[in-house]
C-alpha cells in the first residue's frame, strides 16, 4: 500500500505533467519497489530518508536485491525516486532533497548494430522478389535508406519533390531540420524504375497524395509497413540478424566510416545536431581494424 506522499506525487504526475497511463503505471512499481525497501529498512516514509539511505537503496537495487537489476532497470527507480523526493522539497514537506546527489549508475555504451554490405545486398535483392510493382517499390524504398542513411520517420514523410534531381534526395529531421544528401547510383536507378512503373500504379488506388512511398491501397507508407517490408526481405535472405530500418542506418554509417568518409561529413549526412553523436561509429570500425590487425600482423598475438 503506497503513502500518502506517494500518492500525492503520481496525482500530481498525472494531473499536472499529463503523464501516460503506462507511464505512470511504471512510477508506481518503480517507487512500490522503495516503500517495500524502506519499510522492510525501518525507515518509515519517504519524509524520513537521509543521503545514506538513498544510497544504500541504489547498492540494494544494482548488487544486493535477488535478483539484481539491470543497469538501465535501476537508473529508471532511481529517476522515479528523485522525481518523488524533488516534489517533497518543492511542496516543502521536506526542508532538504536528500535525492539531489543521487547519480544514476553510467548505462553501458550501445555500440550500434550493423551488418555486413553482403547482407545489405542480399536484403535489398530478396525485397526483388514478388509482384513487380509492390517489389519496385521495396526495393527502392530499401535502396534509399541505405543509400542515403534516413530515419524511417524521414523516409515515409518523403514527397515526390523532395527529390531535388537524380543526384540527391532532401531529408527532414528532427525540428525539421532540413538537410541534403546524395544518392547513389543503385538507389537512382532503384528510385526511377519504381516512379515510372509502380508508383503510377499505386496512386490510382487511393486519393492523390504527394508521398513519395505508397502502401497497396495508394496512401502514404507507415513507419510500421516499412518495418515489415524489412523483416520480410531479411526473412527471404536468410539473414538470421536482427535488423531493422535504423540497422540499415547504422549500416550506412558504418560502412561509410570503414571507407575512410570523414566523421564530421557522415555527421552531416546523419543529421547529427554534435560529431561526438556520430563518433560512437568509429568504435565499431575500430574494433575492425583491431581485428583484422590482430590477424595479419606477424607479432601481433
Amino acid at each position: 500500500m503506497s503513502s500518502r506522499a506517494v500518492d500525492d506525487y503520481l496525482r500530481h504526475l498525472t494531473v499536472e505533467r499529463g503523464l501516460a497511463r503506462n507511464t505512470l503505471a511504471s512510477y508506481r512499481r518503480d517507487l512500490a519497489m522503495y516503500e517495500a525497501w524502506l519499510e522492510r529498512e525501518a525507515i518509515g516514509g519517504p519524509e524520513r530518508v537521509s543521503e545514506a539511505d538513498l544510497s544504500a537503496f541504489a547498492r540494494y537495487l544494482g548488487a544486493e536485491r535477488e535478483p539484481a537489476l539491470a543497469v538501465s532497470s535501476v537508473a529508471r527507480v532511481l529517476s522515479s525516486v528523485r522525481g518523488l523526493h524533488r516534489f517533497l522539497a518543492e511542496e516543502g514537506r521536506t526542508a532538504t532533497d536528500p535525492a539531489r546527489n543521487l547519480r544514476p549508475p553510467k548505462l553501458p555504451m550501445r555500440l550500434p548494430k550493423a551488418i555486413p554490405v553482403e547482407q545489405v545486398a542480399a536484403i535489398i535483392e530478396a525485397a526483388g522478389i514478388g509482384e513487380e510493382v509492390v517489389a519496385l517499390r521495396d526495393v527502392a524504398l530499401l535502396e534509399l535508406l541505405y543509400a542515403t542513411g534516413a530515419r524511417v520517420s524521414e523516409a515515409t514523410a518523403l514527397n515526390v519533390d523532395d527529390l531535388v534531381d537524380d543526384e540527391v534526395v532532401r531529408l527532414f529531421g528532427k525540428g525539421g531540420k532540413q538537410r541534403i544528401v546524395p544518392v547513389g547510383s543503385y538507389a537512382r536507378r532503384a528510385l526511377d524504375a519504381y516512379l515510372v512503373r509502380s508508383r503510377p500504379v499505386l496512386s490510382v488506388r487511393g486519393s492523390a497524395t504527394p508521398a513519395l512511398f505508397l502502401g497497396v491501397r495508394g496512401r502514404r507508407m507507415s513507419r510500421q509497413a516499412v518495418w515489415q517490408v524489412l523483416q520480410d526481405a531479411a526473412e527471404r535472405a536468410g539473414v538470421a540478424a536482427s535488423v531493422s530500418p535504423h540497422t540499415l542506418r547504422h549500416s550506412f554509417a558504418t560502412h561509410l566510416l570503414s571507407g575512410g568518409a570523414d566523421v564530421r561529413v557522415v555527421q552531416e549526412l546523419l543529421g547529427h545536431a554534435s560529431v561526438a553523436t556520430t563518433q560512437i561509429y568509429t568504435l565499431v570500425t575500430a574494433d575492425t581494424l583491431r581485428e583484422m590487425y590482430t590477424a595479419a600482423h606477424p607479432r601481433a598475438r
